[in-house]
């Protein structure tokens, strides 16, 4: 048997969670033909990989992204390529680009997402050929891929595409009745077309961009019960996701998330809620989290929660962050576009007493903790302040309230200053518990969002540090091999998608890793340009020491920490579609060397 590629002797997982073993893989016409624990004939292929002391993993699976709009005009998807993912979701939070033209998708992307409106204007714009789910589909499978992409329909693109987004975000607005059997309709063809489910949104701090609606909710935000319960009826039907993000200022829509996701006397609705964080604000809400989830599941439910494994820590320029939405002054500063506008804003004594009041307001459900002392400045054109808090900066100009330190510098500086914060996720011992539980979900990167302000491209990454860390330490809370399936097959079967897993006859979607790089380098800050947002410099994880090989269909996409001839260039990914298992090639038979 010739081969096209051959791992030699690496530590292989298949992503089902049995224990590794070191074996011989075998790649021939983009699938594993051959795991051995014998050493293959090498005669005739032209690629031999020695993976002796790597580990061979399935690929990555990133179930929370927004990508729609990079995608279009940088298919390569090379900063969650670089990290082991070859399988990403789009269509997240109720957006996606299936149905909404350009401006809207300008006016839905820019504000909640931090992606420049005048660029997703200009992508979709420059690319929508496509007038049905199953165009875009096709449009997506045009374009060469780098990773495998798989898809929610975004709420809020079904009723912008279906109400206009004026009427999509006024409360005493209702579909009609012919809108609504649209909407359906379209969901209806998207699941046709593979997609795993659909996107919704209740969150009140997520707001329009643009002009014409400007600081609306989404319009998802705007569905009442009897919307909602149709759209539901049809994924409960078809066994498809409900991806949601209730709205956490009103915290019985999470318990009303959760009990629709129990079946009863009919099949459970698959749900997958956003998200379950270790917040600082509320450190008890966790609990309620993994306990509901329990209970629910044992209703008879399936449902899952969202986990960033990781400390959530954020930068901001300025005062443009997303977390500012949540509170009054904050969303009125974010409303104004122009610089002018908002410096005139934040100089009004009338605006600081407010933004002051809304600060100093502890109670009620929130995400940031609103403790300027925990806020870190990184960068200022004034030296004397970086790496002071801006409670520090405040007490040594006289004893000056947090929020005018904030504000003075912002004035002084604007998004020339910079600065971090942990908003949870922050207790590690916490987290090793949450990781644990089967309740939860790994993922909520939001890759290709929030440029200026997060980077979680390497999140499988840190989980896999977190656990062989804490086996160095002698206080393991997870086999390794349990960890490779939390972030491959797990999610993979779940959601419906042939990916995931790595063994005899499934395609060959994998990476290398050195375990001797799950180092200190998986938590260093780095930037980058993105050549699609005209140069914009996003925040970027960087380990490609730790991952020294990805492959995406048999091809290698990635080697040596750079990109091959291929990606960006062939199409390497292509679209999964719900429930599709691909043609497997090769006798079963003939798959298996004996071991030697």
């Amino acid at each position: 048997m010739t081969y096209d590629t051959i791992l030699r002797d690496g530590l292989w997982f298949d992503g089902t969670g049995a224990a590794p073993q070191r074996r011989h893989l075998g790649i021939r016409d983009g699938r594993v033909a051959t795991v051995s624990s014998a050493p293959l004939d090498e005669t005739g292929c032209p690629d031999v990989v020695d993976a002796a002391g790597r580990w061979v993993l399935p690929g990555m699976v990133d179930i929370h992204t927004h990508y729609d709009v990079e995608v279009l005009e940088g298919p390569a998807l090379e900063e969650s390529l670089r990290h082991g993912v070859t399988t990403i979701l789009l269509g997240s939070c109720s957006l996606s680009t299936v149905h909404v033209g350009p401006v809207d998708a300008g006016d839905l992307f820019g504000r909640v997402e931090a992606i420049p409106r005048q660029h997703v204007i200009r992508s979709v714009q420059a690319h929508q050929t496509w007038r049905s789910a199953g165009e875009y589909v096709d449009a997506l499978e045009r374009l060469p891929l780098g990773p495998n992409l798989a898809a929610f329909v975004g709420h809020s693109d079904l009723r912008t595409a279906t109400m206009g987004l004026d009427r999509a975000t006024r409360k005493e607005v209702r579909p009609s009745g012919g809108e609504q059997a649209r909407m359906e309709q379209l969901l209806t063809e998207a699941l046709d077309a593979g997609f795993v489910g659909m996107s919704a949104q209740q969150l009140l701090f997520d707001k329009l961009d643009g002009d014409a609606c400007r600081s609306r909710t989404l319009p998802s935000t705007y569905a009442r019960s009897r919307e909602m319960r149709r759209l539901r009826s049809i994924l409960r039907r078809r066994r498809r996701v409900l991806q949601a993000g209730p709205d956490a200022s009103h915290p019985h829509t999470i318990l009303t998330q959760a009990l629709g996701s129990v079946g009863l006397w009919r099949r459970p609705l698959k749900t997958s809620l956003l998200s379950a964080a270790d917040i600082k604000a509320i450190p008890f809400v966790i609990h309620l989290m993994r306990g509901l989830a329990a209970l629910v599941n044992r209703l008879g439910a399936d449902f899952r929660w969202q986990h960033l494994p990781v400390p959530f820590e954020v930068y901001a320029d300025g005062i443009d962050l997303v977390i500012f939405e949540e509170f009054g002054s904050g969303a009125a500063a974010l409303h104004l576009q122009e610089k002018l506008a908002r410096d005139q804003l934040m100089r009004d004594p009338a605006y600081r007493a407010r933004f002051r009041k809304d600060y100093e307001s502890k109670y009620g459900p929130r995400v940031w903790h609103r403790d300027f002392f925990d806020a870190e400045i990184v960068a200022c054109p004034d030296a004397s302040v970086v790496g002071k808090s801006f409670g520090q900066v405040g007490v040594e100009r006289g004893g000056q309230h947090p929020v005018d330190a904030f504000l003075d510098l912002v004035l002084e500086h604007g998004t020339a200053v910079r600065w971090r914060t942990t908003i949870s996720n922050h207790r590690p011992a916490l987290l090793r518990r949450i990781a644990r539980e089967p309740g939860i979900q790994m993922g909520f990167s939001d890759a290709g969002a929030h440029l200026r302000n997060m980077a979680f491209y390497n999140f499988g990454l840190r989980l896999l540090k977190h656990v062989v860390d804490a086996q160095r330490e002698g206080r393991p809370f997870m086999t390794v091999e349990h960890a490779v399936h939390r972030l491959t097959g797990e999610l993979a079967d779940w959601y419906g998608l042939d990916a995931g897993h790595l063994r005899e006859g499934d395609r060959a979607d994998l990476f290398l890793l050195d375990p001797g790089r799950l180092d200190d380098s998986l938590t260093d800050y780095a930037e980058s340009p993105v050549d699609q947002y005209d140069g914009l410099s996003r925040m970027v994880n960087r380990n490609d020491a730790t991952v020294p090989l990805v492959m995406v269909g048999g091809r290698v996409v990635r080697r040596d920490g750079a990109a091959t001839d291929v990606l960006g260039r062939e199409r390497t990914g292509r679209f999964l579609r719900h429930g599709e298992v691909s043609r497997d090639p090769l006798p079963r038979r003939a798959r298996r060397v004996p071991a030697s």
